[in-house]
């Protein structure tokens, strides 16, 4: 009876050492996989025997809070990387390309028209001043749409790698749960199902809910269901361009908008609420920001219609200097006005144009002129566009830079409050990326593997095996001592 339970002990001991020395072989070879979680080995003793049992170290707390890191740094890097285009083609009041710069460059020039009227060299000045103030509007305009066709179609990527990351998690999460029924060792799949969720974070912020029989389900950050008994359809409709006062498309799952303002459920984090937020939000704002400095443009340098109100043939204010692009209509709205401001083809010399124009007026024909004699040290028109321009007066682009100023100071305004978003989404993005490492250490305080740790281990476990194997054959030889004794 002796040797029978020392043979067992034996045997017990041998089957755990082999399997623990395999696991920390396994945790190994899985030392510098970030998605690899470090594998126990227990034996549990039962009715049928001695089972060995395979388990993973893991913390769910910590696992959801990196998760939420990670969606966190990957909505904030979206948003910065957006914003950073924008003010690096765009610029600020010390870039002399800038809308602001431009405009103070106008200012002097036609400052210094006025102070010699008779010089057409410095009303040339003005003039290309004047067209190079609406190039650089155009410019940035041009600018603001393709940032926004860039985050629209970064949302259509997202969407593609979030229905593709579903069914992936589809086919690990029913292996779970085979695993699971089976009663065999399903921490790989564990694994690759948590690097499912992980690399589906970056995308979306998400909650998982873990159900019986190793079934798990996901929810966006806003609690519309991704994954539940299976994955839902998440759906996108990107759009070829993006003028001033173009709406994008929400991204729908099952029906169910989760992107835009009038969406009942609205994700918060993920690349995809970074881009949503910078095509439908950010740029919008600035765009909105660039018409209205057009729109300032166009109404300071209108000219006058001198006929009586009540002549037949009186029209009223037309666009001067700057135009809407086609025609000299004054714009019904400001919408896009930054795309179309242009310079006046009557006083553009590459046009045929003549640049007097600008001192005497006239532009829309002799009914719209302010110098009727013709005098060439007439200045009245010139002091009145600069007195013009440094009239406050009310820009109402939207919440984000509604104020009263003069056109100078709002353009000014708006190059800061550009700079200014950039730099607190820069301080998020810095802060979540922070997060985002302090949460992925602390789970792999607990769960990743220690290379040297585990070469220690496995040292230890091979001399246990060696042990027990000396005791399976100290076991043999007294039962063939004791055989032989018998016969």
């Amino acid at each position: 009876m002796g040797l029978s339970l020392a043979l067992d002990s034996a045997r017990s001991a041998l089957l755990a050492t082999s399997s623990q020395i395999a696991a920390s072989a396994r945790n190994t070879a899985g030392a510098n996989d970030p998605g690899y979680s470090r594998k126990v080995v227990s034996l549990v003793s039962g009715v049928g025997g001695t089972t060995v049992v395979v388990t993973r170290a893991s913390d769910a707390a910590l696992f959801m809070r990196r998760l939420a890191a990670s969606s966190g740094a990957a909505e904030r890097q979206a948003l910065l990387d957006g914003i950073t285009a924008l003010s690096k083609t765009v610029g600020d009041t010390s870039d002399a390309g800038s809308p602001a710069a431009r405009l103070g460059a106008l200012n002097a020039a036609l400052q210094a028209a006025a102070n010699r009227p008779d010089d057409a060299n410095l009303a040339r000045a003005a003039v290309e001043s004047a067209r190079d103030l609406a190039a650089s509007l155009n410019a940035a305009a041009s600018a603001v749409e393709q940032v926004r066709s860039q985050a629209d179609q970064g949302m259509a990527d997202s969407v593609s790698r979030i229905n593709d990351l579903l069914g992936q998690f589809e086919t690990a999460n029913r292996a779970v749960m085979r695993g699971t029924a089976a009663g065999q060792d399903i921490s790989d799949s564990l694994d690759a199902r948590d690097r499912i969720l992980s690399q589906l974070s970056e995308e979306v912020g998400i909650t998982v809910s873990d159900r019986s029989g190793g079934d798990m389900a996901i929810y966006t950050d806003s609690g519309v269901p991704l994954y539940e008994r299976g994955a839902r359809t998440v759906s996108f409709s990107p759009r070829a361009g993006f003028p001033s006062g173009t709406q994008g498309a929400a991204v729908m799952v099952d029906g169910v908008p989760v992107t835009g303002a009038t969406s009942p459920m609205r994700i918060a984090s993920g690349k995809l609420a970074g881009f949503a937020t910078l095509r439908d939000e950010t740029a919008v704002a600035y765009q909105g920001q660039l018409d209205a400095i057009a729109g300032a443009l166009v109404d300071t340098f209108q000219e006058a219609d001198t006929r009586a109100a009540t002549d037949p043939a009186y029209v009223g204010p037309l666009a001067g200097l700057f135009t809407a692009g086609s025609g000299a209509a004054l714009p019904a709205s400001q919408t896009g006005l930054a795309s179309r401001i242009a310079l006046n083809a009557a006083v553009d010399p590459q046009a045929g144009g003549t640049v007097t124009l600008l001192r005497d007026g006239g532009m829309n024909g002799s009914a719209y002129r302010a110098n009727p004699s013709m005098d060439a040290s007439y200045s009245g028109r010139l002091r009145a566009l600069t007195g013009g321009l440094s009239a406050a007066r009310s820009f109402d682009p939207g919440p984000s830079l509604r104020e009263t100023t003069t056109l100078a100071g709002f353009a000014a305004d708006s190059a800061g409050w550009l700079e200014a978003s950039r730099k607190a989404a820069s301080t998020d993005a810095d802060y979540q990326k922070t997060l985002l490492g302090r949460a992925t250490e602390a789970l792999s305080n607990v769960a990743g593997v220690n290379g040297d740790d585990e070469t220690a281990q496995i040292l230890q476990l091979q001399r246990s095996y060696t042990a027990s194997a000396k005791i399976l054959t100290m076991v043999d030889d007294l039962l063939k001592t004791l055989f032989a004794a018998v016969r």
